[in-house]
């Protein structure tokens, strides 16, 4: 069964003038200092309502509080999801919009990083789909890859010197559906990334109840479908986002429908996955309304956490260190409601809740023997707050 297309590029770029995009003056380079253990943490938003775009404030990893008041870095529509560049100081963003300058399209926004932690926009390109909700940055800091969620699409866009953006070069339509007719009558792209050997890309869909593996062309900025892979999650699972173990031996998916992870066992040297477990994302006994939201690895390895979304809370495992079998550990408020996403400090010492209805980013801290959290007095008011990302 035929589950996935190439769209033409050239067919796309000849419908529409979106290419032609002012690109704006690229600015000093500025790097972070070595051994730093203050962090300007960005926050990406739903705007429409108070917010403006990318907040920013100042993080301390050892003690877990905040250095500075949160403030405006740059404003953006709903730059819901951000990443970094692995050695420029460069941040991305999706603009998850269903239309882009009168077309139908998203778009991707990169921006210079300032000494002060503003951003100063370098260039946006269109995505190509509708609703790009994820974004990653491959290892060698080539290309960005995004998952146009309404579209049911990824698509790789070259990163030019300097850090800008050049338009789309390779695009993937999923294709299929599976039974929730309010969420599933049709794909739904919703994470993409490359593995630690930057040799394949992960990319999970949360309207087929697939996660795909596609071999990666880095020269070339191409994926190869004809050495892609699938694994079918449960119908009605929805899977959402994916995590890496940094062995490169482990895969985890957590399924946003039916509220639960997938472990699988990853073959890195033919890129395949291979289920072992699925486990629940809530406690015994909880019977509300809840859909799962982010998935990240403590940089251990030991821990596995994931967001519920009415339950409110961080879920926490325990990695088994040989079979990558998970273990539930506890579930941890967030404080606030609807966690959407979340980020893990670099040394893993505290997590950060973004909790989107409630506005606020609050702080848990992370016990090093057991993943557990425990609430800090750590708390900041953002305009509904979606991602956390660390420099």
């Amino acid at each position: 069964m035929i589950t996935m297309k190439r769209i033409p590029i050239s067919k796309l770029l000849g419908a529409s003038v979106l290419g032609r995009l002012a690109i704006f003056s690229i600015l000093l380079l500025v790097a972070p200092p070595c051994g730093a253990v203050n962090h300007s943490v960005y926050i990406g938003t739903y705007t429409g309502g108070q917010s403006k775009g990318i907040y920013v404030f100042e993080f301390d990893a050892i003690s877990g509080t905040v250095l500075s008041d949160v403030r405006l870095a740059g404003e953006s529509v709903n730059p819901s999801f951000l990443a970094l560049h692995p050695s420029e100081p460069v941040l991305y963003a999706v603009n998850e919009t269903g239309e882009f300058q009168g077309h139908p399209s998203g778009a991707v926004s990169a921006f210079r990083i300032q000494p002060d932690a503003s951003l100063n926009l370098i260039n946006q390109q269109p995505t190509r789909g509708k609703a790009p909700c994820h974004i990653s940055i491959d290892a060698t800091g080539g290309v960005a890859m995004v998952a146009n969620y309404t579209s049911g699409t990824v698509a790789v866009l070259p990163i030019e010197h300097g850090g800008g953006l050049g338009l789309t070069v390779d695009l993937v339509e999923h294709l299929g559906s599976s039974v929730d007719p309010q969420r599933q009558g049709a794909p739904h792209g919703h994470w993409i990334n490359l593995d630690f050997n930057n040799r394949f890309a992960v990319a999970a869909d949360l309207g087929v109840d697939k996660v795909f593996v596609y071999p990666f062309d880095a020269e070339n900025k191409r994926f190869n479908l004809y050495k892609a892979t699938s694994v079918s999650l449960k119908p009605g699972a929805g899977p959402r986002h994916f995590a890496f173990h940094p062995n490169n031996r482990f895969g985890y998916v957590i399924n946003e429908l039916n509220s639960t992870v997938t472990a699988f066992t990853y073959h890195a040297s033919r890129g395949e996955l291979e289920e072992i477990q699925t486990i629940s994302t809530l406690p015994v006994g909880f019977e509300g309304g809840n859909s799962t939201a982010e998935l990240f690895m403590h940089p251990s390895g030991k821990f596995l956490y994931g967001s519920n979304r009415g339950h409110h809370s961080i879920v926490v495992y325990s990695v088994h260190p040989q079979t990558g079998r998970l273990t539930w550990v506890e579930n941890e408020s967030t404080q606030g409601q609807t966690p959407r996403s979340f980020g893990i400090d670099p040394s893993g010492h505290f997590l950060l809740a973004a909790n989107q209805a409630s506005h606020s980013v609050v702080c848990l801290a992370i016990d090093p023997e057991s993943g557990a959290l425990e609430p800090t007095q750590t708390r900041v008011e953002v305009p509904t707050p979606v991602c956390v990302v660390f420099r």
